[in-house]
């Protein structure tokens, strides 16, 4: 959700190290003050409890380490538009969770301030072993007086990629695929040997693993001042081409156009289809919730990269950057900014993955044990996977497949070119692309017509 690849940017690092920012930590929990506490307000689609009973008890747990009452407002369901129309009416919000794109755009109408200087001479977002760099140019922005940086990761955002039953490739000796046809040939053996669907989708969330065969990137790509959209090209044809022949022949899954990212996870445990393209993170916790709902002792959640493209190269997407950003108008901005930090601290990472202490887990004797309430929340508070190297997951049982996943990402991961206009350029590409997958136009025409209503909108310059 960034229009324009960042320039490199030297944060000066500090010489912090794990245990002085996580175990003597200035944010460490101390007696809740009852009297003239300030309120930070926190507006959130994201981070928090399940429900409003645990959205309290996250709350009280973010006051008691910055000694401060917190008020989180949790909303669902076009969690940005609503965003935007309470920034808009002049509501007065300390901490706001979005993402690039909407970042982008609430910098450019001064919406959110800038926080480079902040995160430049802070002990903790300045220590790049707690933020990486990579991270920092993935966050930076245009803004009036050159280049800044008006957020902070919430979480390592990861990248999409396929989600494969690891134990029926077992099972039916099956290698890794690295050519469409290599994939083709695996749907198949899933639908004749396991009754299941080999691909399903959320219309064309993610089908960047496959357009890597072609070697096009997801996003916009900018030739000489000028944007196009690869997947709005000719190249793209022989993808979309591939995936109506699946679709032909009952190897995806037929209700792929009105598809939740939940319905493909419900589909891929229930063992109806043996793959779908979802994020890294989510691998050990697909192995996780598949030993709470009954499937098969051998169920195996694995990785795997994208189809190998010319030269070799493979490509899966990141994640848009989940971020915090303190609006300008916020009445405690500094201690919006301690709140920042102090989610990168191992306090704040336990609870945005953990969750609350004696309501999700317990410790006892330095160990750490999930509560119900925890295994059903499955570790995922905000931040299911923190982004510091300091970090160390308390259930390493509990990570089955991530190592491999996160490898991929990082190693053929990268960064999409999106800009303002991507969320409306995007229903457009679902739009022509599914009627090529369904048969509706033939794939050279969906071409076409996507590229033509695109050029129509101004949302492409050729």
């Amino acid at each position: 959700m960034k229009s324009h690849k960042r320039p490199y940017f030297a944060l000066l690092s500090t010489s912090v190290v794990a245990g002085t920012l996580f175990t003597n930590s200035a944010f460490a929990a101390q007696p809740h003050k009852i009297v003239q506490e300030p309120t930070l307000t926190i507006a959130t689609g994201v981070i928090g409890g399940k429900n409003p009973q645990e959205n309290a008890a996250f709350a009280d747990e973010i006051g008691q380490a910055l000694h401060c009452k917190v008020q989180l407002i949790s909303t669902t369901g076009n969690y940005d538009q609503k965003l935007m129309a309470m920034l808009a009416a002049g509501q007065k919000i300390d901490v706001v969770y979005t993402e690039g794109s909407t970042l982008a755009q609430l910098a450019k109408a001064g919406e959110v301030t800038n926080l480079q200087s902040q995160i430049h001479h802070s002990a903790v977002l300045g220590n790049s072993r707690v933020v990486p760099q990579w991270e920092w140019n993935d966050i930076k922005l245009s803004s009036p007086n050159g280049q800044g940086i008006y957020a902070v990761p919430v979480k390592y955002q990861g990248a999409l990629m396929p989600i494969v039953r690891g134990d029926w490739m077992k099972e039916l000796h099956l290698s890794e695929p690295k050519t469409l046809n290599d994939f083709y040939h695996m749907f198949q053996m899933f639908k004749n040997k396991k009754g299941a669907y080999g691909l399903t989708l959320s219309s064309l969330y993610d089908i960047q693993p496959f357009m890597s065969a072609v070697g096009l990137k997801n996003g916009y790509e900018l030739q000489k001042g000028k944007f196009t959209i690869p997947y709005a090209t000719p190249a793209a044809v022989p993808v979309y081409a591939w995936l109506h022949n699946l679709y032909a022949k009952g190897l995806l899954d037929p209700n792929f156009v009105t598809n939740k990212t939940s319905d493909e996870r419900n589909l891929f445990l229930s063992g109806r289809v043996g793959m779908f393209v979802y994020w890294d993170a989510w691998v050990p916790m697909l192995n996780n919730l598949a030993a709470t709902q009954g499937a098969s002792a051998s169920f195996d959640a694995e990785a795997l990269p994208g189809a190998v493209g010319p030269g070799g190269k493979r490509l899966v997407s990141k994640g848009d950057t989940s971020v915090f950003a303190i609006p300008s108008n916020a009445p405690n901005k500094a201690l919006a900014f301690k709140f920042l930090e102090w989610w990168n601290t191992r306090p704040g990472e336990i609870l945005g993955s953990l969750g609350v202490k004696g309501l999700d887990y317990t410790v006892k004797h330095g160990k750490y044990q999930l509560t119900q309430l925890g295994i059903d929340d499955n570790m995922d508070h905000g931040d299911p996977e923190p982004i510091s190297s300091y970090w160390k997951n308390p259930f390493p049982s509990m990570q089955k497949g991530y190592a491999n996943a996160r490898a991929i990402g990082v190693h053929y991961g990268y960064q999409p070119l999106i800009n303002s206009d991507w969320n409306n350029a995007q229903q457009i590409i679902w739009q022509y692309g599914d009627d090529a997958i369904l048969g509706r136009l033939s794939p050279k025409a969906a071409v076409a017509d996507m590229h033509a209503a695109l050029l129509k909108q101004h949302y492409i310059s050729q």
